[in-house]
């Protein structure tokens, strides 16, 4: 599966940071500031950890540690990276649950940021999406290690 479009879509979202953030300080200097920068950059940070998030996984790039994993047999490391796989899928299927009650419980809210007036819907939906995709990938690769 190819993963290109994670990386240009969370690339082009740090860009988008950066850019805000660059003009917003360059305003400050001349005194022309650059109001909502900050809900700008954080909205942006929020697509772009998503798509690190959901790449990282697909990569199978997450912080592991190999010292003792790598010295055990073959049959042992896949169980325990079944049981590594299970106990993800569990964790991002209940930040998955989590996320989908607040966004369920805040849906007539109408919340949005201060001054630009961000919705936060929008956003809650990208953060429910990437949990689920992630919780999904573990929920195959449970199946996958199979002791030998």
């Amino acid at each position: 599966m190819s993963a290109k479009w994670l990386y240009r879509l969370g690339g082009f979202a740090l860009l988008f940071a950066m850019a805000a953030d660059a003009v917003a300080v360059l305003g400050r200097h001349l005194g022309i500031p650059l109001l909502g920068s900050i809900e700008m950059v954080q909205a942006a940070m929020l697509v772009a950890s998503s798509m690190a998030v959901i790449a990282a996984t697909l990569a199978e790039k997450h912080a592991v540690v190999h010292l003792l994993v790598g010295r055990l047999r073959p049959a042992m490391q896949s169980n325990l990276a079944r049981l590594h796989s299970f106990f993800c899928f569990v964790f991002f299927a209940a930040l998955t649950y989590g996320s989908v009650w607040i966004a369920l419980d805040l849906q007539g809210g109408h919340e949005e940021s201060e001054l630009l007036r961000i919705p936060y819907a929008p956003l809650r939906i990208i953060c429910i999406l990437a949990m689920f995709a992630v919780a999904l990938i573990f929920a195959t690769r449970i199946r996958r290690h199979r002791s030998p």
